[in-house]
């Protein structure tokens, strides 16, 4: 009983580590300011990239900017623990692991 237990726990482990993986390559858009600022995270919450028009920078109101660049990237994080967190649970069936998703 305890070797198939054990088995199982490998198993999933290795199933985890794979998504973890998967996640690393998955990627999320945020865009706010009707497209002022937009934020590109994976699935690991790493920013890939960010895109600032430059139209609003034009308007030398710099608060705004970085209102539009904290309120942009919060979206991504959001977006970005969402879609690990429903790619994780095909693996685990729903089950709530703690510091996963």
């Amino acid at each position: 009983m305890n070797r198939h237990l054990l088995r199982q726990a490998q198993e999933l482990q290795s199933k985890l580590a794979k998504a973890q993986d998967e996640l690393s390559g998955l990627t999320v858009e945020a865009s706010v300011g009707g497209g002022a600022v937009k934020i590109v995270m994976t699935g690991q919450q790493q920013v890939q990239g960010v895109k600032i028009d430059p139209e609003v920078l034009k308007t030398g109101d710099a608060q705004m900017v970085e209102d539009l660049v904290l309120a942009a990237f919060n979206e991504a994080l959001e977006k970005s623990r969402s879609l690990a967190a429903n790619h994780l649970s095909r693996i685990t069936g729903g089950l709530k692991i703690p510091g996963l998703g």
